[in-house]
């Protein structure tokens, strides 16, 4: 099928794509973020119907911020095939960091079996791009439309700049979402060593000691033993 003609204003497109990086830079969460970014892609890309990040997890695969339950049931259906292109751009190790279908009835010999069932799903095209820094792979941007021809060399251009954008903003969400997970870990774990050392008169070396043997014991993580000694008072 032929595809729509090219027909991105550039410099309102880079205005766009600026106030977005902002936006994105200023969410509060790494979850604001992750929304921000499938929205601004249905906003920003012209013939985006849905959005959606798909994450690899040792081949189990993950649906962040999409925007409309066709994303959902598109990355299901590519989890239960072990294929597809969102789960190839995810998959760095399969080489591909972009990735554009014009008209997904024209996909099945790449991907047999999902083409044929995820047009059943209203799926006409398909872009995706792997989120990437130099430090780590974040998973996949991906782009939907309910009609086939849609996406388009301009389009893939758009969706490459908008998904530069949102791996910086997304990597710094989440190094500060571990970041604030470590603080409140840390200071749990602290919390509790207080109350054992009140409580038992023991130092604070005997009282990580005993957090310590509590989770190797009970296969439990640390953090979770010692919000466990914050909530009930002791072991």
């Amino acid at each position: 099928m032929r595809e729509a003609e090219d027909e991105v204003d550039w410099g309102q497109f880079g205005q766009q794509l600026a106030a977005m990086a902002r936006d994105l830079l200023a969410q509060d969460s790494l979850d604001a973020t992750l929304q921000r970014i499938t929205a601004s892609a249905t906003e920003l890309v012209e013939g985006c119907d849905a959005a959606g990040i798909l994450v690899l997890h040792d081949h189990q695969v993950e649906s962040l911020a999409p925007t409309e339950r066709l994303v959902i049931d598109s990355d299901r259906l590519q989890a239960e095939l072990g294929q597809g292109p969102c789960f190839d751009a995810a998959n760095s190790a399969r080489g591909e960091r972009v990735f554009r279908i014009a008209d997904l009835t024209e996909a099945k010999p790449r991907w047999p079996l999902f083409a044929p069932q995820a047009h059943e799903l209203g799926v006409g095209s398909m872009m995706g791009f792997l989120l990437f820094t130099d430090a780590e792979d974040l998973g996949a941007l991906n782009f939907y439309s309910r009609k086939t021809g849609l996406f388009t060399a301009d389009s893939e251009q758009a969706g490459l700049l908008l998904a530069s954008h949102a791996a910086v903003a997304l990597s710094s969400a989440r190094t500060h979402a571990q970041m604030e997970h470590a603080l409140a870990t840390r200071h749990t774990i602290g919390e509790a060593m207080g109350i054992l050392m009140n409580r038992h008169d023991l130092t604070e070396e005997q009282a990580f000691d005993v957090l310590r043997r509590y989770s190797q014991e009970s296969n439990t993580k640390l953090r979770e033993v010692a919000h466990m000694v914050c909530k009930r008072g002791g072991i």
